[in-house]
């Protein structure tokens, strides 16, 4: 009864995220105007694309991303300077500067995709 159970609350995980794909696809659309040609995502930002339809690509094919501010951002508050019990096995992305260095977590990343951060006093933002 319970992989039952299981299966169902799958399938309706599935067909949300489904629909919300859908949804999100819907509200995306391509306007021209005055001679230029953009990409509406769901929250109104406008993305121009004139010159990439004046090579030939049909701005209707285009895959629509999740638009702007779409990740926050870690800062340094969610980060910690303890090395205990770190997996062998753990990986990171790493920067340096100088004598200087810094790790972050891949899986801490994988939600985000930026950390705001600093090496000594130099503000730094770090992309995965």
């Amino acid at each position: 009864m319970f992989r039952k159970a299981s299966l169902y609350v799958f399938i309706i995980i599935l067909g949300t995220i489904y629909f919300m794909i859908i949804l999100d696809t819907a509200f995306s659309f391509v306007e021209r105007e005055g001679g230029k040609t953009y990409i509406v995502d769901r929250k109104g930002m406008r993305w121009d694309i004139t010159q990439a339809e004046s090579i030939g690509f049909r701005p209707e094919k285009f895959q629509y991303g999740l638009g702007k501010d779409a990740f926050t951002p870690l800062d340094d508050s969610y980060l910690s300077d303890d090395i205990t019990n770190i997996p062998q096995n753990l990986r990171i992305l790493g920067v340096e500067e100088g004598s200087q260095a810094q790790a972050y977590s891949i899986p801490r990343l994988m939600s985000h995709e930026i950390v705001n951060s600093r090496i000594g006093s130099k503000p730094i933002a770090v992309g995965f």
